[in-house]
């Protein structure tokens, strides 16, 4: 596996990628932190990716689609993909992904496949929220994860 931890606007950004596609990304607060979590990576992802990763960071690249190399259930998959079709600065309720993926009663489910995303941007669970508009729970921080969703307004706007 091969890694490169990058400086964004939100902090430090670690991208794991195997040669399939990107297996891990997340944000730490030092270098050392990141690095001693993936002790066997070794050499650095495709350039292309981490430059893509970097540019939607920036708010120069609002759509991601870059390839994958995940393990999950199919209900994490599922939701997984839903979340990266929803559209660069807009927010849905975890109610709405459930009802979304044909599941409306499994709001929770939907959290806790949120909570378990392994790749912090480019699966955009930082655009899903609470009914309330509340922002829910985020694994990077709920700093960062209004940051992400004001960034992307702000850039979605500039783009329309």
């Amino acid at each position: 596996m091969a890694c490169a931890v990058i400086e964004s606007p939100l902090g430090l950004f670690m991208i794991g990628a195997t040669d399939r596609g990107i297996c891990f990304a997340q944000f730490g607060e030092s270098r050392p932190v990141l690095l001693s979590e993936h002790p066997g990576a070794g050499g650095e992802p495709p350039r292309a990716w981490v430059e893509a990763v970097a540019a939607h960071l920036e708010g120069r690249q609002p759509r991601l689609d870059l390839p994958l190399d995940l393990h999950a259930t199919a209900f994490q998959m599922t939701v997984w993909n839903y979340l990266r079709s929803i559209p660069y600065g807009e927010v849905r309720t975890y109610s709405q992904v459930a009802a979304g993926i044909g599941s409306p009663k499994a709001a929770r489910a939907v959290a806790r496949a949120c909570a378990t995303n392994p790749v912090a941007v480019i699966i955009p669970c930082h655009r899903v929220v609470r009914t309330t508009g509340a922002l829910g729970g985020y694994r990077w921080g709920l700093s960062r994860k209004q940051a992400l969703i004001e960034r992307e307004r702000t850039a979605a706007a500039r783009i329309v």
